[in-house]
């Protein structure tokens, strides 16, 4: 029976990994699709309850309104240009209700706001719909009170900058007309990791090589009886 079981438990995780791996072909399938759409309006009030990671990240959308000067937060990044701070920066829908943008990178040496000021008056930002993303980043949690901010936590960044309510999603604006100016949009990096098909061959070949190995077994078990 102990080795049936893990027998088993070798095949049963292969084809878990396999059922991984489908479910991940449909999810970049998904996403590419939603780069390849028309943006549409960023979602309001009403539509926040139900928006859903797998369904929702990185669709295309456009928010029309006002930034809200001096509530500038930069959240520590690292992008192909180096190391530096996502600038998210809040926004007021033409509804009236509030959202991030994350306006794009600069650099650890341009860290001073005055140097990137958001846009004054009627504003249209054009991008990819992220949601927010709570607890930190991996192995370092966010630490508002000491102005430190390693992952994009819509609600807790709201809360520190006193601006109420906020959408629970930001948005990656697109790349601007001007390439050099600050802060650098449009640098999003879509990607997922799919290693689903390799570990369901290993732990298909872990099976095989347990029966093998068992086979082999009671060979020489069979020779000692018989000798």
């Amino acid at each position: 029976m102990a080795v049936l079981a893990v027998l088993a438990g070798f095949v049963g995780l292969g084809l878990w990994q396999v059922q991984r791996l489908a479910w991940k072909t449909d999810l970049i399938a998904r996403v590419e699709a939603r780069l390849q759409a028309e943006p549409q309006p960023a979602p309001g009030p009403a539509e926040w309850p139900g928006l859903d990671r797998d369904r929702d990240e990185y669709r295309r959308v456009t928010l029309s309104g006002r930034y809200l000067p001096g509530g500038d937060t930069l959240v520590q990044a690292v992008t192909d240009r180096g190391a530096g701070f996502w600038v998210m920066t809040p926004f007021q829908a033409e509804d009236g209700w509030r959202a991030l943008v994350n306006r794009g990178f600069v650099p650890l040496d341009r860290r001073d706001p005055a140097d990137w000021p958001p846009p004054r008056g009627a504003a249209t930002v054009q991008g990819l719909l992220r949601l927010s993303q709570p607890e930190g980043a991996f192995l370092r949690r966010n630490d508002p009170e000491a102005g430190r901010w390693y992952s994009r936590d819509t609600a807790a960044i709201a809360a520190a900058q006193d601006l109420g309510p906020v959408a629970p999603w930001f948005l990656d604006a697109a790349a601007g007309p001007d390439p050099q100016a600050l802060p650098v949009g449009g640098l999003t990096v879509v990607h997922f990791r799919n290693s689903h098909l390799g570990y369901a061959l290993t732990w298909f070949a872990l099976a095989v090589l347990w029966l093998v190995a068992v086979a082999a077994f009671l060979r020489q078990r069979r020779r000692h009886a018989g000798g």
